[in-house]
């Protein structure tokens, strides 16, 4: 919807770019209402999912593929970095870290071992012969001592920072979504600038076209095989129904392809989740999968 805000400036454009919005966001309104009822009446959803799960030899695999977090890491780990410990112990309920921060202060640390002298009962408990002695009434040995330091700082905008993580949170949304806005613009402007004349036509009668009679229902579901592989890609369904927008809006995608494509995308998107859930260990890896 933010997307088809974009292309207000123009009554038409902005028309079609609402309506395809429109699409995906009456798709998951209309599953969560339906499916939820079914949900809470019958527990259907918990049932067939644990009998489908149950029918697998599900095994521990690796970490899911995270195409994008290659490009966006770099960035994003320059601007913030959360500490995952602190995440993690306050999603178990762990009240020490409850007035910890979230953001990430120290990203290298190091084992250091020193010697430390201790007292002992006897000689028979010393560490060693040489690393034995007595001194009046006590007996003294040598004990080899390891803990972690801190040892480099992170390198990101508030690793320094005093300012609370609610503070540091409003800012990071503030800016993300001027970013989000600046964005939006610039893609309708450069999709506008580019897909004019013979280039939209022939996108166009590539995209909408369908397929010659009997075979004409074989399109919509080409469109959400395409749809769902795309979305699979990116691994994210609002970047691939973002995209779509603004082309919906210009005219190079008919709203009855978009319906397809948008189906494509939901079910794409949960292969998603489906490959971070083989990532969870063993012994919660069905509960994960399910």
């Amino acid at each position: 919807t933010i997307v088809a805000l974009m292309q207000a400036g123009d009554r038409k454009e902005f028309k079609r770019a609402f309506a395809g919005a429109t699409v995906h966001d009456c798709f998951n309104w209309l599953s969560v209402l339906v499916l939820l009822l079914i949900e809470v009446a019958s527990g259907f959803l918990y049932r067939l999912t644990k009998v489908v799960v149950g029918s697998f030899k599900i095994q521990t695999g690796k970490d899911a593929p995270n195409l994008l977090g290659i490009i966006t890491d770099p960035f994003t780990d320059y601007i913030i970095q959360l500490d995952k410990s602190v995440i993690t112990a306050i999603a178990i309920g762990d009240e020490s870290f409850r007035n910890k921060s979230l953001v990430k202060v120290w990203c290298i640390k190091r084992i250091v071992q020193l010697q430390d002298n201790i007292t002992v009962d006897s000689l028979e408990k010393c560490t060693s012969p040489e690393s034995c002695w007595q001194d009046k009434n006590y007996t003294w040995t040598l004990v080899n001592r390891t803990y972690e330091e801190n040892f480099e700082k992170c390198n990101h905008l508030f690793v320094n920072s005093t300012m609370p993580d609610l503070v540091v949170g409003l800012i990071l949304l503030a800016g993300s979504l001027v970013v989000l806005c600046t964005c939006l613009v610039l893609i309708v402007k450069l999709l506008n600038s580019m897909l004019r004349g013979q280039a939209a036509k022939a996108i166009k009668k590539i995209i909408n076209t369908d397929f010659p009679y009997p075979f004409g229902w074989l399109a919509g579901y080409l469109a959400m095989v395409v749809g769902a592989g795309i979305t699979f890609v990116v691994q994210s369904s609002s970047v691939f129904t973002s995209a779509i927008t603004p082309l919906i809006g210009i005219g190079v995608i008919s709203i009855e392809r978009a319906y397809p494509l948008t189906l494509g995308s939901n079910i794409g998107t949960t292969t998603t989740a489906v490959l971070a859930a083989l990532a969870s260990p063993g012994d919660m890896l069905p509960s994960a999968f399910q």
